[in-house]
């Protein structure tokens, strides 16, 4: 039964490190990358907040993903 619950907890882990990833690329980085393709109006300061927020919280999610893996039994 622990094998089991190991593998679910693994397949957890990297479902959340996903998501941690996706909202990197998608909060963090992408729109950067929209704004040097196509500079608008927007407010770099509130773009920065933004980005850094969605980092942060990506890096929290992987962090999180990396605490369910010391759950593993032997």
């Amino acid at each position: 039964m622990s094998l089991v619950g190991n593998e679910q907890a693994k397949l957890s882990a990297t479902y959340l490190n996903g998501v941690a990833i996706a909202l990197a690329g998608v909060g963090g980085i992408g729109p950067w990358v929209a704004w040097v393709v196509q500079p608008s109006g927007q407010q770099l300061l509130r773009l920065g907040s933004s980005s850094l927020l969605c980092v942060s919280l990506s890096f929290v999610l992987h962090l999180a993903a990396r605490r369910m893996l010391r759950l593993l039994r032997e």
